[in-house]
């Protein structure tokens, strides 16, 4: 029966479908890299979401996030998300936690319904977490490292985190995992040199603050606050959306040409 989903049939075939229809992924963080996530899969036949985020869309988020739009600013994204998911596929089931992840509150997500684990969240603290526990769990997961000041889009790959190079969150993640005796692990990563951003106050959020008082979560707490395009993390995000299709639909990808 011709249906939404028909020309993603074509490609995948029947079965494959009803394996996307029965599988539920958690994405952790919907930000400029997953949201596109969210987008890719539930247009791919995803039926079954957990949204993890409690960041609200913030003016500065218009130039990239998929969820950010004026009307969308100043609400939570991971119910953004969920509204959007359900404008695409009606009878698509998403259950948000609006919380940050944290090593404290880790066990609190029921795991046990999750069959594939997004980790596209900005602190190595909680990346960490998500994935030992992922580990722990025997559940797929793939992580994405740094999608900030880059410009070139086609310099992404997928890989094992100790095939990494130049991206200088790999680094820091190949360090963590290795201690902590993690032998692999799939990440979506840019072989592109990150750039400084411009110095520039007037226009940088650690002086212009437009978060609410009394925020949970500010920019302005980060170490630094990266620039960003519209064109960098979404390819980071469909990337990881094509990676866990293929996974299960036990589908190889293609050979990629160098």
């Amino acid at each position: 029966m011709l249906n939404q989903f028909s020309r993603t049939e074509l490609l995948l075939g029947h079965e494959a479908m009803e394996k996307l229809k029965d599988s539920t992924v958690a994405v952790f963080g919907i930000g400029g890299v997953g949201g596109y996530v969210c987008e890719a899969l539930v247009r791919s036949g995803i039926y079954h979401f957990h949204l993890i985020d409690d960041d609200k869309v913030c003016l500065t988020n218009l130039n990239r996030q998929i969820i950010a739009t004026r009307s969308t600013v100043g609400k939570y994204k991971a119910e953004v998300m969920r509204d959007r998911i359900l404008d695409i596929n009606p009878d698509a089931e998403v259950i948000i936690h609006r919380t940050f992840v944290l090593r404290e509150n880790i066990d609190d997500f029921p795991w046990e319904k999750f069959d594939y684990v997004v980790d596209a969240v900005d602190t190595v603290t909680a990346k960490i977490a998500i994935i030992m526990k992922a580990k722990e769990k025997g559940i797929p997961v793939i992580s994405s490292m740094g999608a900030g000041n880059k410009l070139d889009g086609s310099k992404f790959n997928v890989a094992d985190i100790y095939k990494t190079r130049v991206d200088p969150l790999a680094r820091v993640m190949r360090r963590e995992l290795k201690k902590r005796g993690v032998k692999g692990l799939k990440v979506v990563y840019s072989e592109e040199k990150p750039r400084r951003p411009i110095n520039d106050m007037s226009i940088s959020c650690r002086t212009h603050c437009i978060c609410p008082p009394g925020a949970a979560y500010k920019c302005t707490e980060k170490r630094d606050i990266p620039g960003s395009t519209a064109f960098v993390p979404s390819v980071a995000g469909l990337l990881i959306a094509g990676e866990i299709v293929r996974d299960i639909c036990s589908i190889e990808a293609a050979p990629r040409v160098v």
